[in-house]
């Protein structure tokens, strides 16, 4: 046997399966395509502007933070081995960093419509005639905004008497024009509370679209898991089945060898050395041929039918008178792969219950042929059929129902039984697979 076949089943016991990077990919775009899709959808229903601007700005946020999630995906695989609870407790943890960074390309990417909005602001505080506006801090931390002469700030319900001015209120010049107001730094801190805690939503968001691929991601790994075990459990049957090939093959081997010898020991008794020198001489080039393949391989029909001719050329100095035989292979089957020596044990069985049990000539027909997709061979004598309770005939009938199944399964049917005009016939059916035509 082929040691390197049987050191096969360690390496696959090894082997840890990994997720294709193409599929890492395929889930990442498919991810943050759905976003894009959600998010733009959102925006018409809630009648934001869907200006190129935006869009494209949305869609660069997608392509950059899904090349980031990628980034992280080696880190990702250290944890493929790990207990779920282990790969909970990272990802928990790990998503916050990675979430914040992908807030900050989102808020670097929009960072310029958002100046441009602050710039328009600005313009509209400004004077017509192109006068600045001067903004200065009190003692009190309340931000001065100096208006130039003629235009009115909004006027206020505060007391003129008051000694301090109120939000929005304004202050007089020495001539007792108002010239300036007072914007209060509570309401600053509001605008600033909204800024960050619109930092926060966006942080938030992107740390569950973070869990959302991670659970993706390990949910692929079980899934390559799955698979892998499925192949090794493939890998392991079909090594079964090539040591019970091997194993009914050797069946076969040893019990013809036994017969041989026991012919071969006749001839010498009786004197017929050239007859036995013959044998030996046809046995060693039919073991030459059988034993130097592999057992578990299939044959091609018309190597099969040679080997069978040198069979019959061994037995036939046993039966010189009595061994009578006819080949009919269809020159279409001739090429087709059948498993090896299929045919040996029918043969010995013809030739040892009804050659061997008869004194007058008997006739061993063998026949291939093509019936739609499937090869029909049949091994048929004319001699007095299968007597009772031979236990060794029915070995041979099993050993090849035996391979058969090993080989086909359900595809392949074994028949016999004795022939209404006398003798006994063996069908074998099996699936047509090419080989040398």
């Amino acid at each position: 046997m082929n040691g390197d076949r049987m050191d096969e089943p360690v390496a696959i016991g090894t082997h840890q399966p990994r997720v294709p990077a193409r599929l890492v990919l395929l889930s990442l775009a498919a991810l943050w395509a759905c976003y894009f899709i959600v998010a733009t959808l959102r925006g018409v229903a809630v009648g934001f502007d869907m200006s190129w601007a935006l869009v494209s700005r949305r869609l660069t946020i997608c392509i950059l933070s899904m090349l980031l999630m990628a980034a992280v995906w080696p880190l990702l695989q250290l944890l493929d081995r790990r207990s779920a609870g282990a790969r909970f407790v990272v990802v928990l943890v790990g998503a916050l960093p990675l979430s914040v960074a992908l807030t900050l390309i989102n808020q670097a990417i929009f960072a310029d419509i958002d100046s441009a909005k602050d710039g328009h602001y600005e313009e509209q505080a400004e004077k017509p005639s192109g006068n600045n506006v001067r903004i200065s801090r009190d003692d009190a931390g309340n931000i001065l905004v100096d208006l130039p002469k003629g235009v009115s700030p909004p006027k206020s319900d505060s007391a003129p008497d008051s000694g301090a001015s109120p939000t929005g209120a304004a202050t007089e010049d020495g001539d007792g024009s108002e010239s300036a107001i007072t914007i209060d730094a509570e309401k600053m801190l509001g605008d600033s509370y909204d800024y960050w805690a619109n930092i926060a939503d966006t942080a938030f968001g992107r740390y569950f679209l973070v869990l959302a691929w991670a659970a993706l991601y390990f949910a692929l790994v079980k899934a390559e898991e799955a698979r892998a075990a499925e192949w090794r459990e493939g890998e392991y049957r079909r090594a079964a089945q090539a040591a019970e090939l091997r194993s009914l093959r050797y069946q076969v081997n040893p019990h013809f060898l036994f017969n041989t010898l026991n012919s071969l020991s006749a001839l010498v008794m009786i004197g017929k050395q050239d007859d036995a020198e013959k044998m030996i001489q046809n046995l060693s080039t039919f073991y030459r041929r059988t034993l130097s393949g592999d057992p578990t391989s299939d044959l091609a029909l018309v190597d099969e039918i040679e080997l069978q001719k040198l069979y019959f050329a061994i037995e036939a100095v046993r039966f010189p008178n009595r061994l009578l035989t006819t080949i009919d292979v269809d020159d279409s089957v001739l090429g087709a792969m059948v498993p090896g020596m299929i045919l040996q044990p029918l043969v010995e069985n013809s030739v040892k219950y009804a050659v061997a049990a008869t004194q007058r000539p008997v006739t061993i027909a063998l026949s291939a042929r093509r019936d739609g997709d499937m090869l029909e061979l049949s091994v048929t004598d004319d001699g007095p059929g299968c007597p009772e309770n031979s236990g060794g005939f029915g070995i041979g009938l099993g050993n090849v129902r035996d391979r058969l199944r090993a080989r086909y399964g359900a595809a392949a049917s074994l028949e016999f039984g004795k022939r209404p005009e006398g003798g006994f016939a063996t069908v074998l059916r099996m699936p047509l697979e090419s080989g040398l035509v």
